[in-house]
């Protein structure tokens, strides 16, 4: 695995417990935002994986558009909602109307963290199969002299 997608794999599997325990907590807006994060480093951790610079944007959009998984691709929209908890989520001066039923609810944190936790899964099996995967560059048919 690339060691660049093996460290924001390292920083998406800290997010989700995060988001986890604000949920226990009922801080909402900080679960949606950890889950948020959580899909935001999986995502650049795939990009990572195919040998792509990863971009300093935080948009699941953006970043959905530059991996060509279908499974993603199936999951776009209900990724793309989480876009809004970025911004809103931390600061209470934030683009008003941004989230135009308020905060977020409990409802809403769980469904972003089930989200997230998707997403992370697929990600770490992304990276187990392709590190399964025989080294292009190791020949194996070479015998030690």
């Amino acid at each position: 695995m690339s060691s660049l997608a093996e460290r924001w794999l390292t920083f998406a599997r800290e997010d989700l417990p995060m988001a986890e325990a604000a949920l226990t907590q009922k801080i909402y807006n900080q679960a949606c935002f950890h889950a948020q994060q959580c899909v935001e480093k999986s995502l650049k951790a795939l990009i990572a994986l195919r040998g792509q610079s990863t971009p300093r944007s935080h948009s699941i959009t953006e970043l959905l558009a530059l991996l060509p998984d279908k499974w993603l691709a199936d999951s776009a929209d209900d990724l793309s909602d989480l876009d809004d908890y970025y911004i809103p989520t931390r600061y209470p001066d934030a683009l008003p109307g941004s989230l135009p039923e308020g905060l977020p609810e409990k409802d809403d944190a769980e469904r972003a963290i089930a989200l997230a936790r998707k997403v992370l899964t697929h990600a770490l099996d992304t990276v187990r199969l392709e590190n399964e995967q025989p080294s292009k560059t190791n020949n194996n048919d070479e015998k030690p002299e």
